[in-house]
């Protein structure tokens, strides 16, 4: 099988995740692409009031694609979140074709070799980087390549969406119907989600 993960805070998950992820599916010619919430993100800082609902509401946006597929794995032990970990046990449960692909946004992978066990994480995924700035910093990714991280950048323009300006819409009472899926936006009003001003 080849496999792609999209691995993320989520938080919550929004038609630009959503974009990504079709245009992966549909111009890399993966299986699958399975979205991975993180249950405790190490980079972020995170409310764990939220952490349930993060995981339900990527399970409702990932209705609109049949291939899209979500995975509780992190969910599953009461730890950090941490990639590499989760990429060995992606290997041990599928048989995959060639290498795991991971999605990831330019400022993520910016700071990848920052990671936990980052030099072995290198060995085992293909990154999938979306530029998300309106250049990318050449210097790093060519410092990158020369530490072995093998990754192409996505042709696609990603849309101006992020978590933190469907929370900002949410507090401000703005609509968020061209942020986020239906089911998503009916599952955050149902349960009073990012109402804090």
């Amino acid at each position: 099988m080849k496999l792609c993960v999209f691995q993320g805070t989520f938080n919550p998950i929004h038609n630009a995740h959503l974009k990504m992820a079709d245009f992966v599916l549909k111009n890399y010619n993966f299986d699958k692409i399975i979205f991975i919430p993180a249950y405790k993100p190490p980079h972020k800082n995170y409310d764990f009031r939220l952490t349930q609902h993060r995981l339900e509401m990527v399970k409702l946006a990932a209705l609109s694609n049949p291939n899209f597929k979500v995975s509780d794995i992190e969910y599953r032990k009461d730890r950090n979140s941490y990639t590499y970990l989760t990429i060995l046990e992606l290997y041990k449960k599928y048989d995959i074709e060639g290498r795991i692909n991971f999605i990831i946004g330019t400022d993520a992978f910016k700071k990848i070799d920052t990671w936990y066990e980052s030099d072995k994480l290198k060995e085992l995924v293909d990154f999938i980087v979306f530029v998300r700035e309106n250049e990318p910093d050449d210097k790093k990714y060519e410092e990158l390549k020369s530490k072995g991280y093998n990754f192409q950048f996505a042709k696609m323009n990603v849309e101006d969406i992020s978590s933190t300006k469907v929370r900002k819409y949410i507090s401000e009472g703005k609509d968020i119907s061209r942020l986020v899926t239906e089911k998503v936006k009916g599952y955050i009003e149902k349960n009073g989600l990012y109402q804090d001003k």
